[in-house]
């Protein structure tokens, strides 16, 4: 089943009723978290310092960090696709990740 993932925050469920909806939550909380800022993993998340590159470029590098976060932090997650919403005017970015859960 494939699900997709924005980088919207949304409240923390600590009772997920199905593991398509805690793998989900996994997934946003690892697009929603700068490397650096989790004690004891400090590798946990996405390279904020990709802020101030052009667009082309900060996508490119973006979408490799979303894979390998992904693949490491919710291996039960395989990401399939990769979209950006927003403008360069606006100077905004947000990562649509397309994901497919194993087992469900």
């Amino acid at each position: 089943m494939q699900l997709d993932i924005t980088t919207e925050q949304q409240n923390i469920n600590f009772a997920p009723k199905s593991t398509m909806e805690e793998v989900a939550q996994n997934v946003r909380m690892v697009l929603t978290t700068l490397k650096k800022t989790v004690p004891m993993d400090r590798e946990f998340g996405v390279d904020g310092e990709l802020i101030d590159l052009p667009v082309a470029a900060a996508q490119a590098r973006m979408t490799a960090e979303i894979v390998d976060a992904v693949h490491r932090y919710e291996p039960r997650a395989r990401v399939v696709s990769v979209g950006y919403e927003g403008s360069e005017q606006d100077g905004e970015l947000q990562a649509k990740v397309r994901i497919e859960v194993d087992g469900t």
